[in-house]
């Protein structure tokens, strides 16, 4: 594939690039859209792999911010969705088969409600931390949104299609909610509040809903308050066992907090509270917020397991997979080298009890853009437009798009095509051709590193001319501009290489080249910045500052992410 080498080890494909050995960048196509589709959707990381192949796996098991994550089991499956804020498509949906190896199968959420309102970029609004549970041969997602309520939406295939959304409650505030099927045919939701909107935190409150689980039926009572000894208590979680209801909620703050537990005889309490995982000695920050997980029995014997997210500032909320046992009706989170009954999180730990052994399986990063729709890993900043990109025979077309009326920088540009950090060091390259619209200048379009600030090398056009600029945005949240340097001037629809180096700690540093072998690097290194609520992201984006009757596009020919 254009320089990418393939062989199987262990029946997983496996990828190992041309810029990973140094070599020149392959500029033709070698296989057809169909081959090169197949191959994407098993192409296993270059960049971060949590399974050791020796029966151990290392944390985390997404090296990727897939926030607030929560799971449930089905047969001998595993999904997984996170929240996604106002990137769309929003509520990623991952697969697995043993807990480790996870692959992306889809979006719950194709485009964010209301329509008009998200057409807007939303930083740190939109999808917060919902709950994904299968009940009666249907997979239901509740998902909040902290300005307008608390939504549910159903697939019977967890790949989809799901519903449309449903308005279970309205109202501002309402968080993290998460439904409980009793024994006696009741059903009930447990939530969180958030302080920025509702006036008030750290408190968790059950309702009880109609019979379909579409809508609360009650205001609800409070039956558990955390501001004397877990503050900010929220992400709560609900489940049965032994007669026990409990309610796993992480306290303390996302990057310093601890994991508690709270169990009840009575739905409504009281309850009683317990810490279950702290960071301990492990230097795992924050672990809390997540999801209780039992195997499918093998050899009549299940184990359990808890997933949950560890704040890595410009990497965003990754997500760690931790042992978890049962100590007189009190899980332990972890392990317990002390014997005090409150779980240290591990780095690395026996896989989990599988029926067999399942290949090394990661969400993609690399797209070739070769089929006919963009890989599962893209994300835009708003509710896309079907002019914005569009998919063609061998590359991704970007049409220039007027950024919105007194926008400075590219925070508030809606159609900025991003995806996650994937690992801690990584590199970008992309290949494309520019052709602007001749009657226009300052069309944009090139590679970025986005957070509250953001730095990226791009194309801008001229009369007869186009400039490869520098740019570097501080405080791109607070409407700073950019400041810009002009590293080369090229004729329209020349071939370029753009690439972007991320070390360890986020420091990031540019480069671009004419051959795809030689690189010139601009020495400046940029450190990535945390988004509003998440990581910094990278991606592609294409521009203009006039509203004309036409645009000019960028073709990316491919977007290779690697060593």
């Amino acid at each position: 594939m254009k320089g990418n080498k393939y062989y199987w080890v262990a029946g997983a494909l496996l990828a190992t690039s041309a810029f990973a050995q140094n070599k020149p960048i392959a500029t033709t196509k070698t296989q057809t859209a169909a081959s090169q589709t197949s191959i994407l959707q098993t192409a296993v990381s270059e960049t971060w792999i949590a399974d050791l192949q020796d029966g151990r796996y290392k944390n985390p098991v997404l090296h990727a911010d897939y926030s607030d994550p929560d799971a449930c089991r089905v047969g001998e499956d595993y999904y997984m969705t996170a929240s996604s804020f106002d990137a769309i498509p929003g509520l990623p949906v991952l697969h697995s088969k043993d807990l480790v190896n996870w692959t992306l199968i889809g979006h719950a959420l194709p485009r964010q409600v209301p329509i008009e309102h998200f057409e807007k970029t939303q930083h740190g609004n939109g999808v917060w931390a919902p709950a994904i549970r299968f009940h009666k041969g249907e997979f239901y997602i509740y998902y909040p949104d902290p300005d307008f309520g608390i939504y549910l939406i159903k697939a019977r295939n967890a790949a989809g299609p799901w519903s449309e959304p449903v308005l279970v409650e309205g109202g501002k505030g309402l968080i993290d909610p998460c439904p409980l099927w009793d024994d006696d045919g009741q059903v009930y939701l447990v939530h969180g509040w958030a302080g920025s909107r509702a006036g008030i935190k750290s408190v968790i409150t059950v309702k009880k809903m109609n019979a379909e689980g579409t809508k609360v039926l009650d205001a609800g009572a409070l039956v558990y308050d955390g501001h004397k000894i877990d503050p900010t208590v929220e992400g709560p979680k609900f489940y049965k066992r032994n007669g026990y209801y409990y309610i796993f909620a992480p306290a303390g703050g996302v990057a310093t907090g601890w994991q508690i537990v709270l169990r009840s005889k009575n739905i409504y309490g009281p309850y009683e509270r317990k810490v279950v995982m702290a960071e301990g000695k492990s230097g795992i920050n924050g672990p809390h917020q997540g999801a209780w997980v039992t195997t499918s029995p093998v050899n009549g014997q299940s184990e359990d397991w808890f997933l949950h997210f560890q704040d890595k500032n410009e990497y965003g909320r990754v997500v760690h997979l931790q042992p978890m046992k049962w100590v007189n009706d009190w899980p332990v989170i972890g392990t317990d080298p002390d014997g005090d009954g409150i779980g240290d999180p591990v780095l690395t730990y026996t896989k989990p009890l599988t029926s067999k052994n399942y290949p090394i399986a990661t969400p993609p990063e690399s797209d070739e853009f070769d089929g006919p729709a963009l890989g599962r890993q893209w994300q835009w900043q708003a509710n896309p437009k079907g002019t914005w990109a569009m998919p063609a025979a061998g590359f991704l077309r970007l049409y220039s798009y007027k950024a919105p009326e007194q926008t400075s920088n590219l925070w508030d540009v809606p159609n900025v095509l991003l995806q996650k950090f994937p690992a801690e060091e990584f590199t970008v390259t992309t290949k494309l051709r520019f052709t602007p619209n001749a009657n226009l200048t300052n069309e944009k379009t090139g590679l970025v590193i986005i957070g509250q600030s953001y730095a990226g090398i791009y194309l801008n056009s001229g009369k007869n001319k186009t400039e490869l600029v520098y740019a570097v945005c501080s405080k791109a949240s607070d409407g700073k501009p950019e400041t810009t340097r002009l590293l080369a001037e090229f004729k329209p629809e020349t071939d370029l290489y753009l690439r972007v180096k991320v070390n360890k700690g986020g420091k990031c540093e540019f480069g671009f080249s004419e051959d795809g072998t030689n690189f010139k690097m601009t020495g400046e290194p940029f450190q990535a910045e945390v988004g509003r609520w998440i990581g910094s992201k990278v991606g592609l984006f294409c521009t203009r500052e006039t509203q004309t009757n036409d645009s000019g596009y960028a073709d990316y020919d491919w977007f290779r992410v690697t060593k």
